[in-house]
């Protein structure tokens, strides 16, 4: 009750209708964002795919909307982010249409260049989270970024909703009704959303300029290395993906925000937001494949679990941000990189029963979804002036982990037949950043409590113990 009771008056603290249009917005572009995820099963079998044309099928979406946090952080910085939620949804209503006007007939290309446009709507994480934030204190900016990135439960809508309308309508007619909810997103941005941010001087039309030019490579990229357009096929060139489409958003960014990547935290939290948040999505699209593929349960049932599975994580993400507050995102990344390692070692090892495998799921979810409200809790503490930028681009970082894992389980199994050798790669990968942060830790504690004091314009620092301020630092 008492962590209710502080949740209740930190969200009295500001603006709790700006707070939940951001919450809207998010949540019902995840489940947007995700959608191939979670008619997966219906495609795959419709199409006959192999296991690497699922992995690719799933992850474009999730690396298309890591790229394009990119674009949204940029355009943030200049542009009322209210204005870019609106845009995003219009866009990420494209695939929608043309599956209506096309008479419900796409090939497995379509679905390609579709799902770069679905990652529009996953690159509202980027918009979502600092717009929530400019309407709060900084005092509760780890249970406000954790409340507003709640919206991960819109995965839950994926798993629960649409598998049994699949089902029962066809997944092509699912696919054009879960438009629904970006226009009821687009009601609640409209009459409620609000961005507090100070905005940057200067040009406002180029960072659209460099969106949409993003958005057209990232077509050109998807639909190139499955044809074959640039001499290369196969594996190889489709894990290009990710550093071309990165290498070609920052490229359009301008130099002074380019200066971030010469910072080591960067790419610190980078990596471990590409841990936490890439393992929450870019298993939330893939496992009931997995589970298919693995227990040979219905596809409705996997879509239940699914459901379940991203419902904990999304749900206790803000209690990560909440511990976060108390001992800092420094600390408590720690614990959390550590059970997500410990959790991938165990099925390296491992397959286990289904019983045993829904519970070990239910834990690695809950690693992500804690480390998630911790790594965000950090970056208004490391930078309070460039809050929307960074939450693009170590959202971006989020959504290439999110690539990565899809693409890398549908690799290993169609080489196996299991996915051990997967579950081992993210062990490892995850107890080499708790390494590094570990490193780090000490560093990282003179400004993990530091917030920026408006009304005095300057750096405070905050003592985790009593909340109270025990030092005054030059801004």
């Amino acid at each position: 009750m008492k962590a209710v009771a502080e949740v209740i008056e930190a969200v009295k603290k500001g603006n709790s209708k700006a707070l939940f249009a951001s919450f809207i917005y998010f949540d019902h572009s995840f489940s947007i964002w995700l959608l191939l995820g979670a008619l997966g099963p219906f495609i795959a079998e419709a199409f006959g795919l192999s296991g690497a044309q699922k992995g690719f099928m799933v992850a474009i979406p999730v690396i298309a909307a890591a790229i394009f946090r990119l674009n949204f952080g940029h355009m943030f910085q200049f542009i009322d982010g209210k204005y870019i939620a609106i845009m995003g949804i219009f866009l990420s209503m494209v695939p929608h249409l043309y599956m209506l006007l096309s008479g419900y007939k796409v090939s497995y290309d379509d679905l390609l260049w579709m799902g770069v446009f679905l990652g529009v709507a996953g690159a509202s994480f980027a918009i979502a989270l600092p717009m929530a934030g400019s309407n709060y204190p900084s005092e509760v900016q780890g249970l406000v970024l954790g409340l507003a990135a709640a919206g991960n439960i819109g995965a839950v809508l994926d798993g629960i909703l649409f598998p049994p309308i699949a089902r029962a309508i066809g997944w092509e007619h699912t696919f054009v009704l879960s438009g629904i909810l970006l226009l009821i997103a687009l009601v609640f941005v409209l009459i409620w959303a609000r961005d507090l941010t100070k905005k940057n001087e200067g040009n406002r039309v180029y960072p659209v300029i460099a969106f949409f030019a993003t958005v057209a490579f990232m077509v050109v990229l998807a639909l190139g290395f499955q044809k074959g357009w640039f001499g290369v096929t196969g594996i190889a060139g489709k894990l290009l993906i990710p550093i071309l489409g990165s290498a070609f958003a920052i490229l359009l960014m301008p130099l002074a925000f380019k200066k971030v990547f010469l910072e080591k935290d960067t790419w610190v939290l980078m990596l471990a937001y590409s841990i936490t948040f890439g393992g929450f999505v870019g298993m939330s699209s893939y496992v009931a494949m997995l589970l298919r593929d693995v227990y040979g349960i219905s596809k409705v049932e996997a879509g239940a679990l699914m459901s379940l599975f991203a419902f904990t994580g999304a749900m206790i993400r803000p209690l990560g941000g909440h511990i976060a507050d108390k001992i800092s995102g420094a600390t408590a990344l720690l614990f959390f990189l550590a059970g997500i390692a410990g959790v991938n070692f165990i099925f390296s090892f491992i397959t286990p029963p289904l019983a045993v495998g829904i519970v070990l799921f239910l834990a690695l979810y809950s690693f992500y979804g804690l480390g998630n409200g911790a790594v965000f809790q950090l970056v208004p503490h490391r930078w309070p002036h460039q809050t929307g930028l960074m939450t693009g681009i170590i959202g971006a970082a989020g959504g290439i982990g999110g690539f990565y894992l899809p693409a890398v389980n549908g690799i290993v199994f169609e080489a196996t037949r299991a996915y051990n050798l997967a579950f081992a790669l993210f062990g490892s990968i995850a107890l080499a950043c708790l390494v590094i942060v570990k490193l780090l830790h000490a560093k990282w504690m003179e400004w993990a409590h530091v917030r920026y004091d408006y009304e005095k314009e300057q750096l405070v620092g905050i003592d985790p113990r009593s909340g109270r301020v025990v030092m005054e630092i030059a801004g």
